[in-house]
């Protein structure tokens, strides 16, 4: 009778501190973000204690609706009020720093550790860092200095790479990794054989993929799951081998439970790329009455990129349309699919509306929304507008990503210039191109100097600046070179 009764009191318990939890008052106004702002800044200044799975969940809630700054926020003045960090809440510690101070940050952060509490978990969260942000000879340099002291015994650091091999279009790198794990006999897991058959199948041989999951299969370390299924699918899918994805894909339904919100949004989006419509539309009217609202943007935003492969606009306008009706905060992502689905449709004036309806209702325009509308003005000749949207979407880089623009609409541009003698215009856009960071090379150099010769205007500094770049320019050119870099 006492353990029932204790039983109670506990389960009692717990469903008080579920609806009470942290996340759920952050967000009881909304998911907007200044809504969730007020709510961060009244809790801080309220001085409330909270439990520290509370504290663990919703830090991830945030940073999955990209508050990263809010995020931080939190755990750095909890951490000041005694909920100290410890090493399994670095990789996200450090993914919040890179986001929005920088990677530079997250690299003090990892030096101010001790060296004795210098273990695993850190080293992990900062490698995790780097292959994020694309840095490959850091990401190398730090898992050689993890094989010194020991620590690369496990399969994260190695996924973690690979995933980055990927990422910068170096598949060939991955079966090596794969080798030198199993010599140092370190288990691979599902993860690291879904990224080898990811990795043999970008070289084109799909044959290869094949073989790594019947390895994988006879493996009795590793049970085969869903996403095993799921990346074998998209393998087929981007092979063209519609008929095998969907083997895979009937497969993985076997595998998955109701409530697995994940893996009905990859069966929707891959069942999308293969034209299969029919199976769209049932899984998704079995999924939505189940979204939370914390899943609802990233629902949605699945939906209407399976509808827009299967060229459905109507259909697509429709789930928009709803989506606005029922999301909290408006979603850059979604907006984008429906731009976009206008713009290939030759909609610019549709997807123009779709964008300035979405900045009254406070979204935050990213790189792609640019890139969209500097894609269609390109095609139809209006350079201009084509310019502002490259500056537009360099300006609004974020999210740790980089933005260059298409080196074929450059390439036209500098024609553009050229064409027009327009020397001023020239170096204004190449000024764009440097902030964006891209590599300026002769494709970029050659035109601008025929523009000089051709306007009869001089620059003395020219050969000094194809030296810097390291550009070398065709002989043709570079008898141009001999009139404009004159004194």
């Amino acid at each position: 009778m006492a353990t029932r009764v204790a039983a109670g009191r506990a389960k009692s318990l717990a469903k008080r501190h579920s609806q009470r939890a942290l996340y759920k008052t952050l967000f009881r106004n909304g998911m907007a973000e200044e809504a969730v702002r007020t709510e961060v800044d009244r809790f801080l200044n309220s001085k409330k204690k909270v439990f520290r799975w509370e504290f663990g969940l919703t830090l991830s809630q945030l940073h999955h609706l990209g508050l990263y700054d809010l995020a931080l926020k939190l755990s750095e003045t909890l951490n000041q009020r005694g909920m100290t960090r410890r090493h399994q809440d670095l990789a996200l510690y450090f993914d919040l720093v890179t986001k929005t101070r920088g990677i530079k940050e997250a690299e003090k952060c990892f030096i101010e550790i001790p060296d004795f509490a210098k273990t695993q978990p850190p080293y992990n969260a900062l490698l995790k860092c780097y292959c994020e942000e694309c840095m490959t000879e850091k990401a190398e340099g730090i898992m050689k200095k993890m094989k010194e002291l020991r620590l690369a015994s496990t399969p994260v650091p190695y996924n973690l790479l690979m995933t980055l091999y990927i990422k910068t279009d170096h598949p060939e790198k991955i079966p090596l990794m794969i080798q030198e794990m199993k010599t140092d006999d370190i288990m691979l897991d599902v993860h690291s054989y879904n990224l080898w058959m990811k990795g043999i199948a970008a070289t084109g041989d799909v044959s290869g993929a094949e073989r790594v999951f019947e390895e994988m299969k006879s493996d009795g370390q590793v049970m085969v799951d869903w996403t095993t299924y799921n990346h074998l699918a998209l393998i087929y899918v981007e092979a063209s081998l519609f008929d095998k994805a969907e083997v895979m894909l009937t497969e993985l339904e076997k595998r998955i439970n109701d409530g697995d919100l994940e893996a009905y949004q990859c069966l929707i989006r891959l069942y999308g790329r293969t034209g299969n419509s029919v199976k769209v539309h049932q899984l998704w009217q079995s999924l939505k009455p189940v979204i939370p609202k914390t899943q609802l943007n990233k629902s949605y935003l699945n939906m209407m990129r399976a509808l827009a492969d299967l060229n459905e606009l109507p259909n697509l306008e429709t789930c928009f349309k709803e989506w606005e009706s029922l999301c909290e905060s408006h979603d850059i992502h979604v907006v984008n699919v429906m731009m976009e689905a206008y713009a290939k449709a030759g909609l610019i004036n549709k997807a123009i509306d779709i964008q300035n309806h979405a900045l009254v209702r406070g979204a935050k325009l990213n790189s792609k929304t640019h890139e969209i509308l500097m894609d269609s003005y390109w095609k139809g000749g209006e350079f201009a507008s084509t310019i502002k949207c490259i500056n537009d979407a360099v300006n609004a880089r974020g999210e740790g990503t980089k933005w260059v623009p298409p080196m074929e609409i450059v390439v036209s541009l500098m024609g553009h210039f050229k064409r027009g003698d327009d020397v001023d215009g020239a170096e204004a856009f190449l000024n764009v191109l440097e902030e964006s960071g891209m590599k300026l090379g002769a494709e970029v150099f050659e035109p601008l100097i025929q523009t000089y010769a051709y306007a009869g205007k001089t620059n003395r500094l020219m050969r000094r600046r194809l030296k810097m770049e390291n550009v070398v320019v065709s002989d043709a050119t570079d008898k141009l070179l001999d009139n404009v870099c004159v004194e």
